[in-house]
């Protein structure tokens, strides 16, 4: 059965932002309602080892942290609704959302959390050998791969910034392109190719990603020479599918301003959105940092404009 539900704050999203923002608002005394669409926290409860969110010496599981803050969400008064956003109304205020449940959602704020997906090659392999040294983020698992051999899918921007950040860990590190050119920045492919530890595999796609051992880890790349079809091996410690993201916007598209990637534009050093009351924070926005802390930080930063927004909205009603 279909139902109403009024909240002054609507987030958008599970993840490190969305999650954060929900701590925030809560203690604000604005009892958000976190939607946790199709993956409840976010990507990192598809991340193992995280090493590098500050506050833990040792490594942590992903999960247990997505797990961890929403409890504290919850203790401070958020409250998770396991529902996926279908439509949305957000020429006028309250802005109405409709939930696959048929819920209907009236905010006076909304916060889009809703992250972006790493793109994969979409081999079987790819995905059983995730965690086991298949990757789509350097600077989050390069430090694993410190004196190891390691190689970089992929030919644009993102490609060639994780192989030159990779260098600071492996002293052999291929990049795998199945083009003969890049599509990389200029003075990016110029650092790239001057660099003593770089090599690049050109025209050259991957069949699949070997492993073996117990437990399984990576241990070679199976290539394809894409203009001959001459097959060789790879041997490496660790992969990194570099071809792009995609923001979660689908459904925003046309009714929040979006750049031409689909990332949910915001004003320069705040989360606010073109529409009053609309808020963006995490990697839904973000396409250069794409960390979990840079992310439970714009979540708080989203919390802080909302509650802002709607305290001065508020004033200025009994003044």
């Amino acid at each position: 059965m279909s139902q109403t539900v009024n909240t002054r704050m609507l987030i958008m999203g599970s993840g490190p932002a969305g999650l954060s923002a929900a701590i925030y608002a809560a203690r604000a005394g604005l009892k958000p309602i976190v939607l946790q669409g199709l993956q409840p926290g976010g990507q990192l409860t598809i991340t193992t080892d995280v090493e590098n969110y500050p506050g833990f010496r040792e490594v942590i599981q992903g999960p247990w942290l997505m797990e961890e803050m929403q409890a504290q969400a919850e203790h401070v008064g958020a409250e998770m609704v396991w529902d996926l956003i279908s439509a949305v109304d957000l020429s006028e205020r309250p802005f109405k959302l409709t939930g696959d449940s048929g819920t209907l959602y009236v905010a006076d704020t909304l916060v889009i959390a809703t992250g972006a997906q790493a793109k994969w090659l979409g081999l079987d392999s790819e995905s059983h050998m995730q965690g086991k040294g298949v990757s789509a983020c350097a600077t989050c698992d390069g430090f694993f791969y410190r004196g190891k051999k390691v190689a970089v899918i992929g030919g644009g921007n993102t490609a060639v910034e994780e192989a030159l950040y990779l260098t600071n860990h492996s002293q052999d590190v291929t990049l795998i392109h199945r083009r003969d050119s890049l599509r990389a920045e200029k003075i990016l492919q110029d650092r790239l190719f001057a660099h003593p530890h770089i090599k690049v595999l050109w025209n050259t796609a991957i069949d699949a990603f070997v492993g073996s051992g117990s437990p399984e880890v990576l241990t070679s790349l199976a290539l394809r020479n894409v203009q001959t079809g001459e097959t060789s091996s790879l041997e490496v410690d660790g992969a990194f599918v570099a071809i792009g993201h995609k923001p979660a916007t689908e459904v925003l598209v046309g009714h929040v301003p979006t750049d031409s990637e689909g990332y949910v534009l915001v004003e320069t050093g705040s989360t606010r959105t073109s529409i009053p009351g609309v808020f963006a924070a995490g990697d839904v926005t973000d396409k250069v940092y794409r960390q979990a802390v840079t992310a439970a930080g714009m979540g708080c930063m989203a919390a802080l404009d909302a509650e802002r927004f709607l305290a001065h909205e508020d004033f200025a009603a009994h003044a």
